[in-house]
């Protein structure tokens, strides 16, 4: 008897399929329950989790941070997705696609809203005037890299991260699909770092910062234990590129906002003022000497 999955003329909704993060999906957008979210006191007020997605714009508001950006002061409020947060109705106001990371500028007269991580680096960058260049073509080169992240990390996350770690079963084909997409995407940035020391030029972008988290992580076998699979060592690069800016004392700082996994000094569910994350990172044991 063949098991092959025959399609309904009408697909209907039997429940969640199983899996790890299987509750963050169904077919319907809006509010499932009334919550409404903190608001701290600085001037933007971010609402995240220390996913790929998330650690985005935690790296680029520590950046302008370390630039003397007042303005970029902000509370980092954990939105626990796995547990359904994002369907609040406070979360779904400034969001409507119930997903991470939102933002709100209450330094606004009226606050702003900003959502999808893309859409927020470029609302930063713009706002402050860093991390995107005003020659034309410079900045369009940048952008085509953003828009090149937010169309390529969800073969990797959504695609070959779900089916190689998280599905509740093996499929061959999905697995061999998404591999050879995500390996294409690879080889790619390889070859864009080759001739250059940041993604989209000699300068560093919120293209860095939009990449670094998705692919950064992977080279550097962070992401899904997939490092000898997907042979991420070969991509030389990239290496050098993940690993040059992983040493960035903001990315440092940015990427362990609203994480809740990982060692000691990796984990910040929260944070509200710069002292949070200095408190973290005392943890972290120093290098011998």
């Amino acid at each position: 008897m063949s098991n092959e999955y025959v399609t309904p003329k009408v697909w209907v909704f039997e429940g969640e399929s199983g899996g790890t993060w299987s509750k963050i999906n169904r077919p319907v957008s809006g509010a499932t329950h009334e919550a409404t979210l903190p608001v701290g006191t600085q001037p933007l007020q971010l609402y995240s989790m220390g996913t790929p997605n998330g650690q985005k714009v935690t790296i680029m508001l520590e950046e302008l941070l370390a630039l003397g950006e007042e303005g970029a002061e902000y509370d980092a409020h954990l939105i626990e997705i796995d547990e359904g947060d994002q369907f609040s109705t406070g979360f779904v106001k400034v969001n409507p696609n119930s997903k991470i990371p939102a933002l709100l500028d209450c330094s606004a007269e009226n606050p702003i809203r900003i959502f999808e991580s893309g859409a927020i680096l470029l609302y930063l960058a713009e706002k402050f005037g860093h991390f995107l260049p005003r020659q034309v073509a410079k900045r369009t080169e940048v952008l085509n890299w953003l828009f090149w992240l937010q169309g390529s990390a969800p073969y990797l996350g959504g695609g070959f991260g779900h089916f190689y770690s998280y599905a509740p079963e093996k499929i061959e084909y999905a697995i061999n699909r998404f591999t050879m997409e995500v390996k294409r995407q690879l080889d790619l940035l390889d070859k864009q770092l080759a001739a250059r020391p940041f993604i989209a030029g000699d300068d560093y972008s919120i293209a860095d910062m939009a990449i670094w988290p998705w692919y950064g992580n992977l080279v550097l076998g962070n992401l899904y234990d997939s490092a000898d699979f997907l042979d991420v060592r070969s991509y030389q690069n990239a290496r050098r590129w993940a690993d040059d800016v992983g040493q960035r004392p903001a990315l440092q700082r940015g990427r362990i906002v609203n994480r809740t996994w990982g060692e000691p000094w990796e984990v910040l569910a929260e944070r509200h003022e710069a002292s949070d994350i200095n408190e973290v990172l005392k943890l972290k044991p120093s290098k011998p000497s």
